[in-house]
């Protein structure tokens, strides 16, 4: 099996799950882990970069959640 035989098994698994896989991306779980995840990195990079881009990565973080769950 070839790299294109499993993106190909990808996509299908995709598009014959698509309403199940947006219902657990905007689920309260979903919400909870990515808020998680999400405060963490931004830390980690406000640790490590820069003062003068900790606003930036707010707003990445902020764009970013608002795709992942339900608030």
């Amino acid at each position: 099996m070839g790299i294109d035989d499993l993106v190909n098994q990808g996509k299908e698994f995709l598009d014959q799950n698509k309403d199940k896989i947006n219902d657990a991306i905007k689920s309260e779980k979903a919400e909870g882990v990515s808020d998680q995840a999400l405060d963490a990195a931004a830390e980690f990079v406000k640790k490590v970069a820069p003062d003068s881009v900790d606003q930036h990565v707010d707003g990445v973080r902020d764009n970013i959640d608002k795709a992942v769950g339900n608030e």
